[in-house]
């Protein structure tokens, strides 16, 4: 999507009750994130390509309806963090979201999708943000808590304490990343792309890909549930 600036015009009231809607669900629905989020950047001024997206969202949650998270009571475990962006994603200003899933065990217990502040001028960039932003959200934990990436590059900057040419141009507040990796606050391990949960926070995905997520995410029918 893009701001459309040659669309038609839709009520923009009309637009703004329905992705209200849609937002509150997305405290239950990690899957509907990405999509509402992508939507919520045009409420100012809604064309009917962003309308028509909304109601796409909506056939799917109609579709959806008796879908839900899933918590099953068992064995305590660690908290691993999953990290992923897109790189220049958002056609308007071709800046990058960054997206993070919380896992406890085997279930969802916090996502977050941001849009970044800045341009990212690589896909290292992008991802190294991302982990930055991350990191923030594990400070208080107790423990060291693992962050999944699907880039080696940032691995190898959060561990490198020398600015190399290619990544001097990344903001040094984001560098403090490296700080909580010698702190032993996070670790930084690669994982690969076609099992990267954050995945469904920053990007469109094939049909089989997003309902292998969603499941993973433990966002299922609750009829399913056993």
């Amino acid at each position: 999507l893009s701001k459309d600036d040659e669309g038609i015009a839709v009520d923009a009231t009309k637009f703004k009750q329905a992705i209200g809607s849609l937002m509150y669900l997305t405290v239950t629905r990690p899957d509907l994130m990405f999509g509402v989020s992508l939507i919520n950047r045009y409420m100012a001024n809604p064309k009917e390509s962003h309308w028509a997206t909304t109601k796409r969202l909506l056939r799917y949650l109609k579709g959806t309806t008796k879908y839900g998270l899933f918590y099953k009571r068992g064995r305590k475990t660690g908290l691993i963090a999953y990290s992923d962006s897109n790189y220049a994603g958002d056609l308007d200003d071709r800046r990058s979201t960054s997206g993070l899933v919380f896992i406890m065990g085997t279930r969802a217990i916090s996502w977050a999708l941001k849009k970044q502040h800045v341009v990212s001028l690589s896909t290292t960039e992008a991802e190294y943000i991302t982990a930055a932003f991350c990191a923030c959200q594990c400070i208080e934990e107790k423990k060291e808590t693992e962050i999944l990436c699907d880039n080696s590059s940032i691995i190898q900057l959060s561990k490198n304490p020398d600015f190399h040419g290619r990544s001097k141009h990344i903001a040094v507040r984001f560098h403090f990343l490296r700080d909580l990796v010698n702190d032993q606050v996070v670790r930084l391990s690669y994982y690969s792309s076609n099992k990267q949960i954050a995945d469904i926070m920053t990007k469109p995905l094939k049909l089989d890909q997003f309902e292998r997520i969603r499941c993973m995410l433990r966002v299922v029918k609750a009829t399913e549930v056993s």
